[in-house]
């Protein structure tokens, strides 16, 4: 019985457990940057992309929040939504 557990215990452990946070490259306001759902993450390395233009528009109004822990500050950027085909306001912390 006991060397079924282990080889159970050990062949659970060996199986590639899905990320829970991702980092993605992103046109934000006109430059390719990493956006990582996870202030831990490492960011990827970024390929040099041109951006689409950068729309004038006003920033939304953003009331005061705490930034996530990991972070300094948060801000309204626009960031390039491949599903929209257009660049629309997100929240992204540093």
């Amino acid at each position: 019985m006991r060397p079924l557990l282990t080889a159970i215990t050990l062949a659970a452990l060996a199986l590639p457990l899905p990320a829970l946070a991702t980092c993605v490259c992103r046109c934000v306001d006109g430059e390719m940057v990493p956006v990582c759902t996870n202030a831990l993450d490492l960011p990827p390395i970024c390929p040099p992309t041109i951006c689409p233009l950068v729309p004038p528009s006003i920033q939304p109004i953003q009331p005061p929040v705490i930034p996530p822990i990991g972070t300094t500050r948060c801000e309204q950027k626009q960031v390039w939504s491949e599903a929209q085909h257009r660049y629309v306001w997100r929240e992204i912390c540093e």
